[in-house]
């Protein structure tokens, strides 16, 4: 209480506000629910772009993968339908000239003159004989009428035998996982039966397949130079197209498993050795090895 001087009487005395408190609010609840909010999105954000950064190898497979796909089927030449060939008219045969009637010429005998008195005869003149006739033309030889010749008949071509292969390829599910396909094809019977069966698999699917999503992760400039078999190994000699593959490192790994699973689904082979050129090369692409010999266990 304070006191006054020229009365005495008390008076309250003032209060003065708390030091460092002065001018400040306490936060209310709307302010605080909208932080909630920002620091949520802003969470949200951060998750989603982690996700994309994460998976972004396998989207961009995926989107290259789809492209590639409308791509090729574009490119798919429309079948021409084959050309009718109509036979020639066939040409009147002329009739054949008649010869003409030969014309016989006939010579005029003029009567014998009348019997003279004892006269002496007159000179007679000798009779006109008349103009010989000119010969008739001969007639043309016929051309003898071309008879058609008969079509030989066409030999008979056998159809070749042919046998039941197993080739591998690849397809993306819509997760963007990379699988293996296994499929059945019947080509023809001859010497290099795993060349045929490598050669089928570099030209890829085909129509019924690729309306099945497979696709075949080799490059498609690759050749086969040679393919040969020593002991239980496969030599596979490839062209150095071979080793330039778009799809990254899934896409090298895609292809070596379509080729070593290809060849092992033949009986005397378990693993296969990728040569490149004739030379044997340490990695493929992004450091996929292919020093040694590969089996279906290391893949």
């Amino acid at each position: 209480m304070a006191v006054r001087k020229a009365t005495g009487a008390k008076t309250p005395a003032k209060t003065s506000p708390a030091r460092g408190g002065a001018g400040k609010k306490p936060p209310t609840a709307g302010s605080t629910k909208f932080l909630l909010i920002v620091l949520f999105w802003v969470a949200f954000a951060i998750f989603i772009l982690g996700l994309f950064i994460f998976n972004r190898e396998a989207i961009t497979t995926s989107v290259q993968t789809v492209r590639n796909e409308r791509t090729a089927r574009r490119n798919v030449p429309e079948p021409v339908p084959p050309a009718i060939v109509q036979p020639p008219p066939a040409q009147p045969t002329p009739p054949a000239a008649q010869p003409a009637a030969p014309q016989v010429a006939v010579q005029t005998v003029p009567p014998p003159p009348p019997a003279q008195p004892t006269t002496p005869p007159a000179q007679v003149p000798p009779p006109i004989q008349p103009a010989a006739q000119p010969a008739p033309a001969q007639p043309a030889p016929a051309q003898p009428t071309p008879q058609p010749q008969a079509s030989r008949p066409e030999p008979v071509r056998s159809t070749p035998e042919l046998r039941e292969r197993t080739l591998y390829f690849t397809q993306v599910d819509r997760g963007g996982i990379i699988l293996r396909v296994r499929v059945n094809r019947r080509l023809p019977v001859s010497d290099s039966p795993m060349t045929d069966a490598l050669h089928a698999l570099i030209a890829g699917p085909n129509a019924e397949e690729r309306g099945r999503g497979l696709i075949s992760l080799i490059p498609p400039e690759t050749r086969v130079l040679s393919a040969t078999v020593r002991g239980e190994t496969a030599y596979i000699n490839f062209s150095e197209d071979f080793q330039f593959n778009t799809y990254g490192a899934e896409g090298y790994i895609g292809q070596i498993r379509q080729i070593v699973y290809t060849v092992t689904e033949f009986p005397n082979v378990r693993r296969v050795q990728i040569l490149i050129e004739g030379r044997r090369l340490d990695y493929l692409g992004e450091g996929i090895w292919i020093g040694s010999p590969i089996g279906r266990d290391m893949l």
